[in-house]
């Protein structure tokens, strides 16, 4: 999603050899920061207006609130504008479209197969690795987490629970937001409760039995996605507050998390590891329902390629190690969290390929280090088949720390104008050039890389073919366990 302006410069490109070595500031290692455990919450569909404490007034996320007010809040952070494209830029600290992920589905949501993941990285350091909740990057069995790097897997199909499209993205058959059916390290198991609440018991059950060595557990909500529902606990406070029941689910949606985060953080101080563990708190687009909701001033939302679209909620918090309450203004992404883990677990990253991120342990050491200003390319993909090459500038925008390059024909000053109403590209001609310059050679390098345009679709779903074989064996469809056992929790 970014190269610097001195990359630009110099022309990086990749090497070829599939080594992995450590990264250049792994190798200083810090003594006084031991390699963390890291706890990673991403949401699905929450903006960054969908939080009390940037300023919502309706909604009431207090555990959220109290640990914005412990971390270190990335405040100009950006993903991409839709969910299994930013998935893919966490997972491999490179922009979407080098992994192929052009889009959500149609094949084109499957994570190419070549790409190094995060929990690959953090394995080869010593760590167990788990993923509770959305994966979304491929649902046939090469592309599921277990063979990218996940020891422990719980997780559901598709892009929610419940979903299905022509070809391979597609849920377990007949799933709903509550009792769904989880696949569970290659076994479906028939769950009983509300889905956010189940893939943090069984996140926490995880980080319980496996607190004794390194862990990197990857907490993946499928809320607040549509469809709207929750437990009606959570809806009434909003129905009364005035809002329609639309907003009021998906409010209500946004405030179960909260309760969750709140249970989480509460283990992670009962069984002594906040102080061995960095919260990561994070949402993966912008909101898709802003419409008279409150959107932090910002234009745009989920799918559109302006502030609202990409700009979201960061929250870092390791107890005692990294400044609390402070908030930092430069221009981070969710590309930037694959080298930052790597540095910080002690990981080794690929040298056969070009990073796009790169790391924020020296904000996290100090929150006004120098930080070289540089552009993050944002594009909306979801073009049609076979017309890749034509939508170059179709839902493309470039941003600086200062700028916003919108579709080729738009700039505007986000430290002037954050609501980006008024457009200056008349009054700022070099800076357009340069970040027509820059978008044209990074087009140039990813239009090769998008390697699942023309992907073979097979006929049904993977996820509902596994369920029935499952279901007419004589295993048949297991019940989870509901309630944690003695000592579990």
């Amino acid at each position: 999603m970014s190269i610097t302006r001195r990359d630009l410069l110099k022309g990086i490109t990749a090497g070829t050899a599939l080594a992995m070595v450590p990264h250049a500031a792994a190798a200083k290692s810090d003594d006084a920061w031991p390699h963390p455990n890291v706890v990673l919450v991403i949401t699905d569909d929450q903006g960054y207006g969908e939080l009390a404490c940037h300023g919502n007034k309706v909604i009431k996320t207090p555990n959220l609130d109290r640990l914005h007010g412990v971390s270190l809040r990335l405040t100009a952070f950006h993903v991409s504008p839709t969910c299994a494209p930013t998935r893919a830029s966490l997972m491999t600290g490179r922009h979407e479209f080098r992994s192929g992920v052009t889009h959500t589905i149609h094949e084109r949501e499957r994570l190419g197969l070549k790409a190094v993941t995060l929990p690959q990285v953090l394995k080869q350091a010593g760590y167990t690795t788990g993923i509770f909740g959305k994966w979304h990057l491929g649902d046939q069995e090469p592309y599921q987490p277990h063979s990218r790097g996940f020891d422990e897997v719980f997780v559901h199909g598709a892009g929610g629970i419940g979903q299905s499209y022509p070809g391979s993205c597609g849920d377990a058959p007949g799933n709903r937001y509550f009792d769904p059916a989880i696949r569970h390290n290659g076994t479906f198991v028939k769950t009983k409760g509300y889905c956010t609440d189940i893939f943090f018991t069984q996140a926490l059950r995880w980080i319980k039995a496996s607190r004794h060595r390194p862990f990197f557990a990857y907490i993946t909500t499928n809320t607040p996605h549509l469809p709207f529902v929750c437990p009606d606990s959570y809806v009434e406070p909003y129905l009364k507050a005035g809002l329609d029941k639309r907003a009021a689910a998906f409010y209500g949606m946004i405030t179960n998390i909260d309760d969750n985060v709140g249970r989480l953080l509460a283990k992670l101080d009962r069984w002594n590891l906040a102080e061995k563990t960095l919260v990561i708190f994070m949402t993966d687009n912008g909101s898709v329902l802003p419409g008279r909701l409150y959107n932090a001033g910002m234009r745009g939302k989920k799918a559109t390629v302006y502030e609202g679209g990409t700009r979201v909620p960061c929250f870092l918090r390791w107890k005692g190690r990294i400044p609390e309450g402070v908030d930092v203004g430069a221009l981070a992404a969710h590309i930037d969290l694959f080298p930052t883990l790597a540095q910080l677990c002690g990981g080794q990253l690929p040298n056969d390929r070009k990073l796009d991120g790169r790391s924020l342990v020296p904000l996290l050491k100090n929150p006004k280090a120098d930080w070289p200003d540089r552009y993050l390319f944002t594009h909306r993909g979801r073009w049609g088949k076979g017309k890749a090459a034509a939508a170059k500038y179709a839902g493309c925008a470039v941003r600086s720390q200062r700028f916003r390059l919108v579709g080729n024909k738009e700039l505007h000053d986000i430290a002037a104008d954050p609501g980006e109403k008024t457009n200056v590209i008349d009054k700022h001609p070099e800076v357009v050039a340069a970040m027509r310059k820059a978008y044209d050679q990074w087009w140039s390098e990813v239009l090769p890389a998008m390697v699942n345009e023309d992907a073979p679709v097979p006929k049904e779903n993977p996820f509902k073919v596994l369920y029935r074989k499952q279901a007419a064996s004589e295993k048949g469809i297991p019940a989870w366990p509901v309630k944690p056992t003695a000592g579990e929790l």
